[in-house]
């Protein structure tokens, strides 16, 4: 017994250690892990000087004091995880000085303060993972300047892993657990801005959290990198500018529904992807991500309904592809993946044999592969689809142009008209019988005719247009409008809300631009009745195309000096040449 190396009592209900445990000196590796316990005394382990690993996880140990480990100087791994510790310090004088491996993962400790971990110099994996950890200190994990491997919980602020210049992996957990504290996301970025890093898997519990732009930049060395519930939206498209020597990539729990190949290209020696759980509804990014060395991708939980082959004619390297959990239409549309996922010898497709169909409700439930898509390769079939589609785009198209391009049909229309009567007559016309032709809603009428007319009209002696005294009575709405538009030097839109809610005034202003572009003069006047903010015009999408681009003039402002408001209107019907 005294010569035993191996020794191993787990699940066997032990409340302490075994006081036969002291007379193995000779013991080497003890695994004591799923008991019951729940202290640690400083003579338990003091004969046992040759001990390399020790595990003790899965115990009820609270408190573990400093003596019980000063003789264990021969240690290099120690397993503390899922017990009851609220504190670890190992500032030991001479033991655990050979200690290469720490697992305190899934204890109660909330506090990590400053230099607990100094006394391990040799030490090169640390887990600290625990969701009840709410406190780091700056200098928590100075000293350990061997460490390569790192796994723990981050709270929502401060936090310092730059003092470890051997880093090579790092596995961090974000944390919400108590008051929201607004995260420092400076001192994360610098966190994980260590040149020697070769592996970054972050996940996110709680909150969502973003990872800023620029943060992998320094990891040129960076061949693994995981992201869980980090992103909210797809990553910026230079995320791996400088990482061209990443082989592994997972993004989970993200929204990756607008993500763009770009993201892809700074990486071609990519060799496993992951996006589960990502929202993809289409793997169209792939055809020119340039994966040519992807062999391993793993799509599942998404909302994947149809896959096009030509996918997987960019991915040439491809041996393992997992579609599970997705959505399938078993229509004509997946024939070519289904043909594909049967006859190809390259890749293995993952248990395809049990992916099922969601579309459509007939065949809801069956499997994906037992549908018969000989059907869809009918010439016949194929001509009546590609006649449909045609039939449904053209009615698509003609909707459009009725809704959106009708105006604009018909106002090319009467311009057509025009410019055949004046050549049939052989002479042009005064194209400039009004200095200006005044566009304004019915409820604005009375101050047009109260403040605009006395002083344009009657002062400055301007011609103006109005609808309802010079328009021709009998002609249609429109020509009015064309006609004195064009039979005017200048366009004056008097706007308010109530312009902004008429249809015909809508029209005006959109003639009026229609000519401002057609003649590139500066022949359109804006004046503000009310005091409208820019946002309120989003609505209005050509209304606010035009004050971004224009000077206007606002009545409100002008309510202390209307002199100086009617001077500048003179001014802006001055510019142009005479009339």
């Amino acid at each position: 017994m005294r010569q035993m190396r191996f020794f191993n009592v787990s699940y066997n209900k032990l409340k302490k250690i075994p006081h036969d445990i002291r007379s193995l000196s000779s013991l080497e590796i003890l695994i004591m892990n799923d008991n019951i316990i729940s202290n640690l005394g400083c003579e338990d382990f003091v004969n046992t000087t040759h001990l390399t690993e020790l595990h003790l996880n899965g115990n009820r140990i609270a408190k573990l004091q400093r003596c019980v480990l000063e003789s264990l100087t021969n240690l290099k791994l120690l397993n503390l995880s899922d017990n009851l510790l609220v504190t670890f310090k190992a500032s030991t004088k001479v033991g655990l000085q050979k200690l290469e491996i720490l697992d305190l993962s899934q204890n109660f400790i909330k506090l990590l303060n400053n230099y607990d971990f100094r006394g391990l110099r040799s030490l090169k994996h640390l887990n600290v993972t625990s969701y009840f950890l709410e406190n780091l200190k700056y200098y928590t994990f100075l000293g350990l300047k061997s460490l390569k491997s790192f796994s723990g919980s981050f709270p929502l602020y401060l936090v310092n892993l730059r003092t470890l210049p051997q880093l090579e992996k790092i596995q961090v957990n974000f944390n919400y657990n108590g008051p929201f504290r607004t995260p420092y996301l400076k001192t994360y970025e610098d966190s994980i801005r260590i040149k020697s890093l070769k592996s970054v898997s972050m996940a996110h519990q709680g909150l969502l959290y973003y990872l800023a732009e620029g943060v992998l930049h320094n990891l040129k060395h960076l061949e693994y990198f995981k992201a869980e519930n980090i992103y909210l939206s797809a990553p910026y498209s230079d995320t791996f500018q400088f990482n061209q020597k990443l082989r592994s990539l997972i993004f989970t729990k993200t929204d990756l529904s607008e993500l763009q190949p770009e993201l892809f290209l700074p990486i071609p020696n990519l060799e496993s992807l992951d996006l589960s759980e990502s929202q993809l509804k289409s793997l169209d990014f792939l055809v020119h991500a340039n994966l040519s060395a992807l062999r391993y991708l793993k799509l599942t939980g998404n909302e994947l309904n149809v896959i096009n082959k030509t996918v997987f004619q960019s991915l040439p390297s491809l041996t393992f592809l997992d579609l599970d959990k997705n959505p399938f239409t078993c229509e004509c549309s997946s024939a070519d993946f289904i043909q594909w996922a049967k006859s190809n010898t390259q890749t293995q497709v993952v248990n395809a044999h049990q992916y099922v169909c969601s579309f459509p409700v007939s065949r809801r439930g069956s499997l994906l592969l037992d549908f018969n898509f000989q059907p869809c390769l009918d010439d016949g079939g194929f001509l009546c689809f590609v006649s449909s589609a045609c039939l449904v785009a053209l009615t698509l198209l003609s909707s459009f142009v009725y809704h959106f391009l009708r105006w604009h049909l018909t106002y090319t229309f009467h311009l057509l008209l025009s410019f055949l009567y004046e050549s049939r007559k052989g002479r042009k016309r005064d194209l400039h019988q009004f200095d200006a032709f005044v566009s304004y809603n019915v409820h604005d009428e009375d101050w047009v005719y109260r403040e605009m007319l006395p002083v344009l009209e009657g002062q400055q002696g301007w011609r103006l247009c109005l609808h309802h005294r010079d328009f021709q009575p009998g002609k249609p709405i429109i020509e009015n409008i064309t006609d004195a538009i064009y039979g005017s030097r200048k366009t004056i839109c008097v706007i308010s809300r109530s312009y902004l809610q008429s249809e015909w005034c809508s029209r005006e202003i959109q003639m009026a631009s229609f000519r401002l572009f057609d003649e590139k003069k500066d022949v359109l006047i804006l004046l503000f009745l009310e005091e409208i903010p820019a946002r309120h015009l989003s609505p209005y999408y050509r209304m606010r195309k035009l004050v971004k681009k224009r000077t206007y003039l606002s009545w409100p402002q002008a309510a202390q000096h209307p002199g100086v408001f009617w001077q500048n209107v003179q001014r802006a019907l001055q510019t142009g040449g005479p009339s």
